[in-house]
């Protein structure tokens, strides 16, 4: 299997890979908006049945086919899939973190 992502054929690039990431962030951050709250995992965030451990890859699968489509064939690398990802995370108001209800509040006792 031979070298696909865009980033790495074109290192030098940088200007286009930036537009692609910020375009691909935007893009999470879109579809985050079509659930009314997203759980991030408390307790076990290696539970791979969890909601959001299966909604995760799915979604950066998602993102790959929408640059390949969007941006002419653009193949963005699992970097830069999990970097957009996650950096629409943590700015989205619709990712909710669980309790962990093993350190939670101690008033709770």
């Amino acid at each position: 299997m031979g070298i696909r992502y865009s980033k790495w054929i074109y290192p030098d690039m940088t200007e286009l890979h930036a537009q692609v990431e910020a375009s691909l962030e935007q893009w999470f951050g879109e579809r985050f908006a079509d659930y009314p709250h997203i759980s991030l995992p408390g307790l076990d965030p290696y539970d791979y049945d969890g909601w959001f451990n299966r909604l995760a890859p799915e979604l950066m699968a998602r993102g790959s086919d929408y640059c390949e489509r969007e941006w002419h064939g653009y193949v963005p690398s699992p970097q830069q899939l999990n970097q957009a990802f996650f950096r629409a995370v943590s700015r989205s108001n619709k990712c909710v973190l669980e309790p962990d209800c093993k350190h939670g509040d101690p008033d709770q006792s």
